[in-house]
């Protein structure tokens, strides 16, 4: 049966692709964006914008409110409890980076750095840093053949030297959710602070932060199907209230003279300088969007979508799939064929697909792999789609056979 989008007209950049013979299936990378965000940068810039919470003219009242709104959409989208747990970044790999300086006062020489073998260089390369700087010891987690972390390894591994534990909610080259409910149990025992990567995961489905159970989450907004330079970062308060403090400037500041400053607590005490004021209205549009949406008939769609995909490239005998993928994306090589050649010949015929190690580099080294070819898919990608990579992809195969 042909999978139809009802949402694709929602997005206008598909029609375009489409009359430039394009097919966008890149998703994961970055989203296309819908027509509610775009009029609502438009109407942001067009009826005027001002700086937020530093003035109390109209244009800089209105721009506060809509900033703030967006604040408590975003809470209530990943069930944060309250909006002064939200702290606007500029993007989930900044959110990451803030973690890692907020909480180095809380590493020791020999403590436990803890993370997967499967992360994105944003939650591997902070915390590889924050080791190097602490003398700390940088604690990387196996995956199992189905792109999964190791939990008997992990129950080895995390122990009473565990001070951080850094892990992705879902595989950005696997496409496999992690067994959060299982691993972060590990680390709260020995008192450690859990951080969740969920750039790929936010995107797929609705997700409660405090069922998840994690002191930390972060996200960002161009692959939530809003805008770029947007990153979310949320904390428990417990855990908030650890972190220091790591740029400074205008806005986080309570009081300050010559010598000494007392700064804002969270979230304006980390949130320095003029924040992306025109993003994070945009990002509140999208989520006003996306709470409109049936979330179920979404997820069903996804998923009928990827198993329409994976059925697609197991049928090529040719084609190999990395790990065991469980939702929107999948990473694949071709056997005797170079994956960046295979991408060339997919772009000549207008298939945007992405092609290398996906910002994982260590994961493909320990995988044995040079890189890959990635699929991902949106909310309006749709069998039409898939059919004109399938059709490329033959195309492409039998050249460079």
């Amino acid at each position: 049966m042909s999978l139809i989008s009802p949402w694709r007209s929602d997005f206008p950049a598909l029609a375009a692709f489409e009359a430039e013979n394009q097919t966008y299936l890149d998703s994961a990378a970055t989203a296309q964006k819908p027509l509610v965000l775009i009029d609502a940068l438009h109407a942001c810039y067009s009826y005027g914008i001002a700086n937020v919470h530093r003035a109390q003219h109209l244009p800089a009242e209105r721009s506060t409110q809509a900033f703030e709104a967006a604040r408590q959409k975003m809470a209530d989208w990943i069930g944060a409890g309250s909006p002064s747990r939200i702290v606007f970044t500029r993007g989930a790999t900044e959110a990451l980076n803030l973690l890692a300086y907020g909480l180095e006062h809380l590493i020791q020489p020999g403590d436990d750095i803890v993370v997967s073998a499967l992360e994105h260089h944003a939650n591997l390369l902070p915390w590889q840093q924050l080791a190097l700087r602490r003398q700390a010891r940088l604690v990387i987690l196996p995956i199992d053949d189905a792109g999964m972390v190791d939990l008997d390894a992990a129950r080895q591994m995390i122990g009473s030297r565990t001070r951080l534990l850094a892990v992705s909610q879902l595989s950005n080259v696997l496409g496999s959710w992690q067994p959060l409910a299982e691993l972060l149990p590990m680390a709260r025992t020995h008192g450690a602070l859990t951080i969740i990567d969920g750039a790929q995961g936010a995107v797929h489905g609705r997700h409660d932060v405090q069922k998840i159970g994690c002191d930390f989450y972060v996200l960002s907004s161009h692959k939530l199907y809003g805008p770029d330079g947007v990153g979310i970062l949320y904390g428990r308060n417990e855990a908030l209230n650890q972190l220091q403090h790591w740029q400074f400037g205008g806005e986080m500041v309570r009081a300050a003279d010559y010598h000494a400053a007392e700064f804002h607590s969270t979230p304006f005490g980390f949130e320095a300088g003029t924040p992306p004021i025109a993003g994070v209205i945009g990002l509140g549009a999208t989520l006003d969007y996306l709470a409109g949406l049936d979330m179920v008939a979404v997820s069903a769609h996804e998923q009928s979508l990827h198993a329409e995909l994976m059925a697609g490239l197991l049928a090529r005998k040719s084609i190999r799939i990395v790990a065991h993928p469980q939702t929107a994306l999948v990473s694949f090589n071709a056997i005797g064929v170079h994956h960046a050649d295979l991408s060339h010949l997919l772009t000549e015929q207008g298939i945007a697909v992405r092609s290398g190690t996906h910002c994982a580099m260590p994961l493909m080294k320990h995988l044995g792999l040079a890189g890959a070819i990635r699929v991902s898919l949106g909310l309006y990608n749709d069998s039409s789609d898939l059919q004109r990579f399938f059709t490329a992809l033959d195309q492409a195969l039998e050249l460079l056979a």
